[in-house]
């Protein structure tokens, strides 16, 4: 991925251009971070010192610059279809929604009581 990665960003800016402030690295990382840990821009940001659209901007690179390779694409919907899957893995991480409890202390009837 890494040989792939820097070979593109070469290309890209055979001409010059801004002095990168991540790696081509950094963005591997990153990006690898993102999918694996499920890490918000944000914390990957702080990490990193610099902005959120610099850490969403490398995610996207790194993703449309390996799918483009054709080496990490997925097989196509049709393949997949075709082929017997015997096993299944799926990620299932839900998070409870804490919702507020209804019943007769509502917010309306405490302020009423403590009005009069």
């Amino acid at each position: 991925m890494y040989k792939m990665l820097r070979r593109a960003y070469r290309e890209l800016h055979k001409n010059g251009g801004k002095p990168p402030t991540l790696s081509v690295l950094d963005k591997l990382v990153i990006a690898l971070q993102y999918w694996r840990e499920y890490r918000t821009y944000r914390h990957i940001a702080f990490d990193y010192a610099v902005g959120k659209s610099a850490i969403g901007n490398a995610v996207i690179w790194v993703e449309n610059t390996l799918m483009k390779s054709g080496l990490f694409n997925l097989p196509s919907k049709r393949i997949l279809q075709t082929d017997e899957i015997e096993i299944v893995l799926i990620d299932v991480t839900e998070q409870p929604i804490e919702r507020p409890k209804r019943g007769r202390k509502n917010g309306i009837q405490e302020r009423k009581n403590n009005i009069l």
